[in-house]
């Protein structure tokens, strides 16, 4: 037997999702293990070979792909809590980091601060002036060598340096990505005297224009370098003496997997990744259920992250924002906030009014419910005291709930509010739901995109918990809870769903009419070293998918639009088209009527995307069901004024075809489904819970009929 594995680590739980080669699937999840998250890893794959009946030494033995989604270098940055970095740089731009551009006191910033400028401040430095090192060396725009690099300089820098005790150094000199010898020479530098240390360049990570974001980037991937090379290298080698003898893959932001190796000495490309993974595996079920556009939503236990897929393809981003910081590096355009199963409820004194998240009550100790000393309220309390949830059996009975500690928790709140905890519960989870539809608007009608013409697609833990009731108030039709029970692991069927990706890049100024010699020129040169990179890595040529893009702008802009390019020989036709597809998207992007053709059209960047595709066994079909017994218990419903009577179908009855009507609680192993009045629903042949969100009840009407409200 062969399987296929999937990993990814949240800030609760740990998931996985296995594939035979027969198609049989399966999933499973623990706590996470702050800090020692290949602690966690191990223990995930432990749960998922122990349900195969096999050792995990065994499991791993006849494992042919093994992925994974880590958040660790995500972690290390938000926390500030990464290695002691220094810095080489051009003489004369030494302060390029420390400046940063002028939104750099409000980059990132949630709405409530940058409302108020007296709050607004650069963030502690990655790396802190006196471990600047400013080196003698110039090259000109083109390339050329302006000042040879003084090696003398350079080595006292080094030097200097490690005497300080650095454990990374990050190299970044002007116009190093046109022509990187100067930068490669430092590294060569930094090998030799200190084999030891962290050494990454800025061309390596960054071949395009900004010298703020090209630094910052090389200066971030050398803070949470050393950490995050430790973890994959633990679990790479945990895994290898445990019987796995193929490459370990790391999800990246842009939406792929490369090799650990790889992985490694490019950490930045790991930031964001965890979520990325639902948004892969959101497109992959997409292109199957016939959904051209959908709003992934992944609801878990610390976060609510969103991604848009839109005519097919996910929506992507070439710059990031981390505690302020601002860097280039592609990946998919993902947003999130604080708005998980975990989010903790709490008063604003200053407003005397109830609020959730932004902080959470992660994995240890955990909800109140749980009874790991968690004193706290949180939403997943609020959905247990509003009977979403059974106590007895969720995650599949393991972790058994206290009604009472979640009530206990919820009434220190509920006191200062004058309200009953219920009333508070139902307030808390309208506060959240509002919260997550609110970023979903941003994602979509902000950038030009309508809501009701998207299906949402709801995962993690909590998502199919509370995806009706945003749905509505986003304007949406439809909710699909992804293969049913697999939702609350979709990040991690995500990440195993995923391809082998490279991005490969090239700065060069372009204006209109673009000449299709050097078009083809670029593109050629870039395809053929992708190319060999995934044959290099094992690929086939049928295996290997190469897709052109180009960021182009108007003449005197600064911010680029990714427009993409046709494959093939390009030409007059081709080129001259280019400019009407970014007008097009610019368009899409700014509103109608915000583009400005007479300002001339420039293309800056040269991407191309290379995709090794990685063959795993289609996804397979339920079979319908017998009917089973259902059971009732009393669940709060806002549309009906109180507590009903509510149908409760166990997971034994969700087969191919099976249909439902709110009221109604879906009870799976690992998720629980809300369908609230007004909503109907059916399973799919791939056990996909599809729901029409409806309309909700007229509430004076229905308050006065829920004979059962309490």
């Amino acid at each position: 037997m062969k399987y296929y594995c999937g990993v990814d680590i949240g800030g609760t739980f740990t998931d996985c999702v296995v594939l035979d080669d027969q198609g049989r699937v399966l999933n499973a999840k623990t706590s996470s293990t702050p800090p020692n998250f290949h602690e966690g890893f191990l223990d995930v794959l432990g749960e998922a070979a122990r349900k195969l009946d096999l050792s995990l030494e065994d499991f791993l033995a006849q494992t042919d792909l093994l992925l994974h989604g880590t958040t660790v270098g995500t972690n290390v940055l938000v926390q500030m809590r990464g290695a002691k970095t220094g810095l080489i740089t051009t003489a004369g731009h030494g302060d390029a980091l420390i400046i940063m551009r002028s939104y750099g006191r409000s980059a990132g910033l949630p709405i409530d601060r940058l409302l108020h400028v007296s709050r607004h401040q650069k963030p502690d430095p990655i790396v802190p002036p006196g471990r600047i090192k400013e080196v003698s060396e110039r090259l000109d725009w083109s390339g050329a060598v302006f000042l040879d690099l003084n090696e003398d300089e350079a080595r006292a820098a080094i030097e200097e340096l490690v005497a300080e005790g650095v454990e990374a150094i990050a190299i970044s000199f002007l116009w190093g990505f046109v022509n990187p010898a100067h930068e490669l020479r430092v590294r060569e530098l930094v090998e030799e005297i200190a084999p030891d240390v962290f050494v990454c360049c800025a061309h390596e990570l960054i071949a395009k224009p900004g010298e703020y974001e090209r630094t910052a980037a090389a200066a971030i991937n050398a803070f949470i370098g050393p950490s995050t090379a430790d973890y994959v290298k633990q679990v790479d080698e945990a895994t290898s003496e445990r019987g796995l003898q193929h490459p370990l893959l790391i999800m990246q932001a842009a939406g792929g997997v490369v090799p650990a190796r790889q992985a490694a000495g490019k950490p930045l490309f790991t930031i964001g990744s965890g979520p990325v993974g639902g948004v892969t595996g959101a497109a992959y079920l997409a292109r199957q259920m016939g959904h051209p556009n959908v709003i992934a939503g992944d609801m878990g236990g610390t976060s609510f992250d969103v991604g848009i897929i839109a005519d097919g393809e996910p929506l992507s981003a070439s710059e990031t924002v981390i505690n302020q910081y601002t860097f280039f590096m592609p990946r998919l355009d993902i947003e999130s906030i604080g708005s998980g199963g975990g989010s903790i409820v709490w008063l604003d004194e200053q407003s005397a009014t109830m609020r959730v998240g932004p902080e959470s009550a992660a994995a240890q100790p955990g909800p109140a419910c749980y009874g790991r000393g968690g004193t706290r309220p949180t939403v997943t309390d609020c959905d247990l005291l509003l009977g979403r949830y059974n106590p007895e059996t969720f995650l599949g009975g393991e972790l058994k709930l206290d009604l009472h500690a979640a009530r206990k928790a919820l009434e220190a709140v509920s006191a200062e509010l004058g309200m009953d905890p219920i009333e508070a519960a139902d307030g808390a989870v309208r506060i959240v739901e509002s919260q997550m539809a609110d970023l979903m608007r941003q994602m979509t009608v902000e950038r030009g995109l309508d809501p009701r013409d998207f299906v949402v697609y709801a995962f993690g833990g909590a998502g199919g918990a509370h995806a009706v009731e945003f749905a509505r108030e986003l304007g949406c039709r439809q909710v699909v809870v992804p293969l049913g029970d697999f939702a609350s692991t979709w990040s991690a069927l995500g990440v195993m769903s995923s391809d082998v990706l490279h991005v490969h890049e090239h700065s060069e100024l372009a204006t209109a009419p673009f000449s299709p010699d050097q078009l083809n020129s670029i593109y050629a040169r870039l395809e053929e070293e992708a190319a060999e990179q995934l044959r290099d890595e094992g690929f086939d040529d049928d295996q290997i998918e190469l897709v052109r893009f180009a960021d182009m702008k108007f003449s005197m802009q600064i911010h680029q639009v990714e427009v993409p390019v046709p494959g093939g020989t390009l030409g007059e036709a081709e080129a001259a088209a280019q400019v009407d597809h970014f007008i097009e998207r610019y368009e899409q992007t700014y509103g109608e009527g915000s583009a400005f053709p007479d300002a001339g059209t420039q293309i800056g960047v040269y991407r191309v995307l290379a995709r090794g595709r990685l063959r795993t066994p289609e996804l397979p079909e339920i079979e319908p069901r017998e009917a089973v017994e259902t059971v009732h218990r009393e669940v709060y419903w806002r549309d009906l004024g109180g507590f009903h009577s509510t149908e409760v179908v166990p997971s034994d009855a969700l087969g191919a075809g099976f249909e439902f009507a709110g009221p109604t609680i879906l009870d799976l192993p690992d998720t629980t489904v809300v369908v609230p009045p007004g909503a109907t629903g059916r399973v799919d042949p791939l056990g996909s819970i599809v729901i029409d969100v409806g309309a909700p009840l007229d509430q004076n009407l229905a308050a006065g009929s829920a004979a059962a409200t309490r």
